[in-house]
């Protein structure tokens, strides 16, 4: 068993091998059980109230990839190349309101929530929406609420892709209307209950980084 020392270099070694890649290697494809291994660490990733508000596209069609690389500016230098394409996404407020189906279904039938303590849970979601956080007052709120939770799964994906020797790039560089209509129009956002969060590209690089640089850790850390 290695020691804690050793996993804990292995695990910042991987975090400075991640970098947003902007080069795949068209020749080189991820093995199917490296990648399935990068979506499951995206399934066991954590969100709030455990509601998992989320589905993961992976675009591999190359008619759809054409069509995603000419409308998201950000993914035009990253497709067709890279290896696999994944789009993020989250939930809307049709699914994620306190009293929605999905969320009684997610309760009673995933998590096997007892009625009376569902009952209670959902009760303080409710206030949780309605007061802590104040989502309910149109769409967006509780939308940009569940795709916060995406980027859990999106860090997590990239994290464990690089500590296989996977690269990755992710991409915000959409229009977002844009996006959504295309998503919409190849009957991807099962009729407003997703829309689109974040993208994320994965494959092998071309060529190396320049080294990694970040503000000193004394400068972002307080202690309180």
């Amino acid at each position: 068993m290695r020691d804690k020392e050793t996993l804990k270099q292995e695990i910042l070694d991987a975090f400075h091998f991640r970098h947003a890649t902007k080069e795949f290697d068209p020749n080189k494809k991820i093995p199917e059980e490296d990648f399935r291994f990068i979506l499951e660490t995206g399934q066991l990733s954590p969100s709030s109230f455990g509601f998992e508000p989320w589905r993961f596209l992976v675009v591999q069609s190359e008619e759809l990839r054409e069509k995603v690389k000419n409308t998201a500016w950000g993914a035009f230098g990253k497709l067709p190349e890279a290896s696999h394409f994944v789009i993020l996404l989250a939930r809307t407020k049709v699914d994620t309101k306190y009293d929605s189906e999905y969320l009684q279904d997610h309760f009673r039938n995933k998590k096997k929530m007892p009625e009376e303590f569902m009952a209670n849970y959902l009760k303080r979601i409710e206030e949780f929406q309605k007061s802590d956080f104040n989502l309910l007052d149109g769409d967006r709120p509780l939308f940009d609420w569940a795709c916060k939770q995406t980027y859990i799964v999106l860090a997590n994906m990239m994290t464990a892709a690089a500590q296989i020797g996977i690269d990755s790039c992710p991409i915000e560089g959409f229009n977002f209307e844009k996006m959504n209509k295309l998503l919409a129009d190849e009957g991807l956002l099962d009729d407003g209950h997703f829309g689109i969060s974040v993208m994320c590209a994965f494959g092998y690089r071309v060529k190396e980084p320049n080294p990694k640089t970040r503000r000193p850790l004394d400068d972002i850390v307080k202690w309180v």
